[in-house]
């Protein structure tokens, strides 16, 4: 050792220090990177095979669980920059997994490499969601309705499905489960686990379908000082859908889009709209439904009139072009209505207004 040279406070050493002022051999053997315990405790629900993470219940590839079991209790020293982890697993058997993991990261500039093996294990332990399907519980009910005539099974069919679909577009949360379903008298029940998930459904039928909801409570319990209640969802759907031609004061409109307060509607004839309230909609008659009209190819047209061929005779008829017709157009929308054929307009239906 030189007299006036940086050296090692704890061997002497006068190799490249650290900022502690020791060398790199004895920074590294005075410094952890990561410790990591010999087991790691996992939990797995024996029904519905969710597992436990972060305090959270969830479906996970066995890949993704075990990091995020590493991750959980893997301690790192919180100099650490430039982090990298490694993960190999050998399962041993159901419930228990060989991991080795490679921890990597700088410390002062100091490179640091560690490879540290445990066991996974994973013991059953009931989720809550299978705890109070298993105890019939339930937070709210939707009933699906319709106003002014009975559901038909298409609709009560198109109803049901959106609640797949718009389950599959939410972020999933164990809560989100139907406790029981079916069909009563007028309409269809579904009895759900989350007050959050029957309003935010019926918000989203709102939208889609229009009509009108209506909420109740119902005092169950009491807990911790305060009432346990459950809430019922009455969803009634209009008796129309986008597209649908009814009459009023003698003139034929069609239903462009719904509104909260009812649906907005286009004229026939021209170019004019206006708004119904639902208690209007339900005093108007349907004249030709959406699903009855139909997309004709036209054979001759002029600037008027336009020829085609009708599909329950296969006679060639005139209809008058609709009013948004610009001469480009080769195939128009038609609808029988008072037992004659007339031509639609070109109109777009849309989605709630909020």
């Amino acid at each position: 050792m030189s007299l006036g040279n940086a050296f090692c406070v704890v061997c002497g050493s006068e190799d490249e220090l650290t900022k502690e002022r020791v060398c790199v051999s004895c920074f590294k053997k005075r410094t952890t990177l990561s410790k990591l315990p010999e087991t790691i405790q996992g939990y797995r629900c024996p029904k519905c095979l969710m597992l436990l993470q972060l305090g959270k219940w969830g479906h996970h590839d066995s890949t993704d669980y075990h990091e995020g079991l590493v991750q959980e209790v893997l301690e790192i020293d919180n100099r650490t920059c430039s982090l990298g982890i490694g993960i190999l697993s050998e399962e041993i058997d159901d419930r228990n997994t060989r991991l080795s993991v490679q921890v990597s990261g700088f410390i002062d500039d100091v490179e640091f490499e560690e490879i540290h093996t445990t066991i996974a294990r994973i013991s059953n332990s009931v989720c809550p969601t299978c705890t109070r399907k298993a105890g019939n519980y339930y937070e709210a009910t939707v009933q699906l309705r319709s106003s002014g005539r009975k559901l038909t099974e298409n609709e009560l069919n198109t109803l049901r499905k959106t609640f797949d679909s718009y389950l599959e577009s939410i972020d999933p949360d164990p809560m989100f489960f139907i406790n029981t379903e079916g069909k009563v008298t007028g309409g269809y029940d579904m009895v759900l686990g989350s007050k959050a998930l029957a309003r935010s459904w019926t918000k989203h039928l709102l939208r889609k379908f229009g009509g009108t909801s209506k909420e109740t409570n119902s005092v169950v319990g009491r807990k911790d000082g305060e009432d346990l209640t459950r809430l019922t969802i009455s969803y009634r759907k209009p008796a129309f859908d986008l597209g649908d031609v009814i009459r009023k004061q003698d003139r034929y409109w069609q239903i462009l889009a719904w509104q909260k307060d009812g649906p907005v509607i286009s004229a026939i004839d021209r170019h004019e709209r206006t708004g119904l309230t639902w208690r209007d909609l339900e005093k108007t008659s349907v004249e030709c439904r959406i699903n009855e009209q139909l997309d004709v190819e036209i054979l001759k047209r002029d600037t008027s009139a336009a020829e085609f061929m009708d599909p329950n005779d296969w006679k060639v008829r005139t209809v008058s072009l609709p009013y948004d017709d610009d001469g480009s157009q080769t195939i128009i929308r038609i609808g029988l209505i008072a037992d004659e054929w007339v031509a639609m307009p070109r109109i777009g239906g849309g989605d709630t207004d909020e």
